[in-house]
């Protein structure tokens, strides 16, 4: 996610995984912390001024300062953690399952649960997610796929086919896994693991956080 023209990344792989402020326009990071190593970066949300980054495999939720990224407090979670988004009161987190948890950020406790259906179906592998006009965005792992949730039902309203995106990817590129909410508040960045790229992408209609 960025704020003020600053992105915040979160990195995985196991003795890799930092939490990064970086220049949105030209990419250099400006700033890290580095997870210890036994420690699988994930998803990250920026709320009231701290930071939330989730552990994979962990069951552990560290909370940063955002202007310093001093580290503040840790909440330990159930499950994995996948991706982190937040709707300006709680936090949302996927685990790659078919729910997505609403977590209150000063607690982390769960305060309900929402199983996602698409075409009345369950949707597994939900991964990373972005909060936006009232909406859950969030990517399916391991697919070009990105889908939006109405986070009360859990009814996916559109499915975004994303493959033309990106179609000669390096072989270092893996699956597309990134969403942000671009600083002009219309367009999208999206991204995905190990990609040397970032692409603003526009949608059919305006864009906008809660």
């Amino acid at each position: 996610m960025w704020a003020d023209g600053i992105l915040f990344e979160s990195t995985g792989l196991y003795g890799q995984s930092e939490l990064r402020r970086v220049d949105l326009r030209s990419g250099r990071v400006l700033a890290s912390r580095p997870l210890t190593a036994d420690r699988f970066g994930e998803g990250l949300a920026l709320l009231n001024g701290r930071l939330y980054q989730l552990t994979w495999k962990e069951g552990v939720a560290y909370t940063y300062d955002a202007a310093t990224l001093a580290p503040r407090d840790s909440f330990h979670y159930a499950g994995q953690g996948w991706g982190l988004a937040t709707d300006g009161t709680s936090l949302i987190m996927s685990d790659g399952s078919d729910s997505l948890r609403v977590l209150s950020p000063a607690t982390f406790h769960v305060q309900r649960v929402v199983h996602v259906r698409y075409n009345g179906a369950p949707l597994y592998q939900l991964n990373e997610l972005e909060y936006v006009n009232g909406e859950v965005l969030a990517n399916v792992y391991q697919s070009n796929w990105v889908m939006r949730i109405d986070p009360a039902t859990g009814t996916v309203r559109e499915a975004i086919d994303f493959a033309d995106l990106y179609p000669e990817r390096p072989a270092t590129a893996e699956v597309m896994n990134g969403i942000a909410l671009a600083p002009d508040g219309h367009q999208l960045l999206l991204t995905g693991k190990l990609w040397p790229v970032l692409f603003q992408v526009r949608l059919g209609a305006p864009l906008s956080h809660r």
